[in-house]
């Protein structure tokens, strides 16, 4: 029996903040995952179940209109099991089967962005190691082909020596081998495509601390163009996330794709036109689309730190900068790293020093006494 509009596969704060913007909306929503509680059961119906369980999946599908992910790790074969099971139609989706095993395996991601002359590193099977290096060469990056984000599963090697010394990892088909790129800095743009329409928010420079993205702000390019046209090599219908480098010559390569809300299209909560989470329930459930226009803002990841607990300090320090909004996903543990939070900083000058002192701001208070 259908009893929501929406389910989403993942329990994370991509899937809060689409269930935040699918409830102003009037639209009943239901999550999965494994946890207990997580930032998604805070605010709506929730499933507890693996992820990989085409069983779990399907008596989510089975209570929902429409199924969408928070992320794109979740087996394609595990979901086509579970609609097949179930006799629910493909298309209900968000953004389909056959997109999401494109994207999940890297190596066939970068197939299909190769194959469609999308401008992308190239990329080979690490299975046999002397066509890799002789096709690839160093310095080269290899990485996990299913799986990994922020960093994991990615490693460098600049001689083949060093590429020996990874051999644990890349023995067997699980790994690629693909070209380095020595970019000038890395951008990433929302990408929305439906039956009717496409397009894109505006492309915005990312900062990257440790592989974990830091700072998000106004790029000053436009790369909307090739990051349609990588969204439309894989497929993909709905919203999407696409990293690219900007090379020295002012040429974009895409870095990688994901078919879902991206923790680079955060600051367009506060902005003043319409969130990527809005768009994704819109294309989700097949509504005209909001146009992606807004006023500058800047985004810096709150992230968890030792001897962590005043979160009211923490929110009234960041809070002195009247631009300034804050985003808690509601994490049950502040674990050192973790993604926990979010700030956006909207209007006026000096945008990314505005974010930084905020952020400083609120880790002082957060470490202040109770």
């Amino acid at each position: 029996m259908i009893k929501y509009d929406i389910g989403f596969l993942g329990g994370g704060q991509l899937a809060r903040m689409s269930i935040q913007a699918a409830q102003r909306m009037g639209f009943r929503c239901l999550s999965l995952d494994p946890g207990l509680d997580t930032p998604a059961s805070q605010v709506g119906d929730s499933i507890v179940g693996s992820l990989v369980d085409s069983d779990k999946i399907a008596e989510l599908a089975k209570q929902c209109l429409r199924v969408t992910l928070e992320n794109e790790f979740i087996p394609a074969n595990a979901i086509r099991q579970a609609f097949t099971d179930s006799a629910i139609d493909e298309g209900s989706l968000i953004p389909g089967i056959d997109c999401l095993a494109t994207i999940q395996d890297k190596l066939i991601q970068r197939q299909a962005l190769l194959k469609a002359g999308v401008p992308s590193p190239k990329a080979i099977s690490l299975l046999d190691r002397k066509t890799a290096i002789a096709q690839i060469g160093f310095p080269m990056v290899i990485k996990s082909r299913f799986g990994g984000y922020d960093g994991k599963g990615t490693r460098y090697a600049k001689t083949e020596s060093e590429l020996e010394e990874h051999r644990s990892l890349w023995t067997g088909a699980g790994w690629l081998a693909e070209q380095f790129v020595p970019f000038r800095r890395e951008l990433a743009v929302m990408v929305f495509i439906d039956a009717h329409s496409r397009g894109a928010f505006p492309t915005m420079e990312t900062i990257q601390t440790k592989h974990v993205c830091d700072l998000v702000f106004p790029g000053g390019v436009d790369a909307s163009e090739v990051a349609i046209a990588a969204v439309e090599a894989v497929g993909g219908k709905g919203l999407f996330g696409v990293e690219l480098f900007e090379l020295e010559s002012g040429e974009f390569l895409i870095n990688e794709i994901a078919p879902r809300p991206h923790n680079t299209g955060h600051y367009s909560l506060d902005w003043g036109g319409v969130s990527q989470f809005e768009q994704h329930v819109r294309l989700t459930m097949g509504l005209p689309l909001g146009s992606p226009e807004g006023r500058e803002t800047c985004m810096a990841n709150l992230l968890g730190q030792e001897g962590a607990s005043n979160l009211a300090h923490a929110r009234a320090r960041a809070l002195e900068d009247p631009g300034v909004h804050v985003h808690w996903y509601g994490k049950a543990e502040a674990k050192l790293g973790r993604k926990m939070g979010h700030l956006n900083v909207v209007g006026g000058e000096n945008l990314v020093e505005r974010a930084r002192n905020a952020r400083a701001n609120f880790y002082e208070g957060w470490k202040g006494a109770d």
